[in-house]
């Protein structure tokens, strides 16, 4: 089988990648970019462990075809932080204590950044709402509510 040339953006960088017609987004990034940020917790789009953004929508790589990523801007778990400075979602999680195992925090945190990015001022039912698509089996979702609406007024004030 032939491989799909695709030329995208990923986190800002330019990239390209060769891959196969029938493989997700998902697998490109972790398996042929070692950007394994983004994880397969259900791999049916139910549980949004596998959230990323592209072109400005959130969605679960592991329902996108690798090729569909061309010419399309694509953001990560990976391009949240800038060098050793935490994106305010990730410093709030971990103040908030609001991982455990860490296998869905990547997709909370890309879910979150979408939706705040949207709206800035959520309410709890907003955020409630908003974060509906990622499942977490560990830490329930008081703690992840919170830490939301914590980075949501340090980055009003920033």
């Amino acid at each position: 089988m032939a491989g799909v040339a695709v030329s995208t953006t990923i986190n800002g960088d330019h990239v390209e990648y060769l891959c196969q017609p029938d493989e997700t987004l998902l697998e490109v990034l972790r398996d042929r970019l070692g950007l394994t940020g983004a994880k397969e917790g259900c791999g049916t789009g139910d549980c949004g462990a596998c959230s990323v953004i592209v072109d400005g929508r959130l969605v679960c790589s592991c329902l996108v075809l690798g090729a569909e990523a061309e010419g399309r801007n694509v953001e990560t778990i990976e391009g949240m932080a800038h060098g050793d400075q935490l994106h305010p979602l990730q410093q709030k999680f971990l103040e908030h204590a609001a991982l455990q195992c860490g296998i869905c925090t990547p997709g909370f945190l890309i879910a979150a950044k979408d939706l705040l990015a949207k709206n800035p001022s959520p309410t709890e039912e907003e955020i409630r709402f908003g974060l509906a698509g990622n499942l977490c089996r560990c830490t329930g979702y008081d703690k992840i509510v919170r830490a939301v609406q914590d980075a949501a007024n340090v980055m009003k004030g920033a």
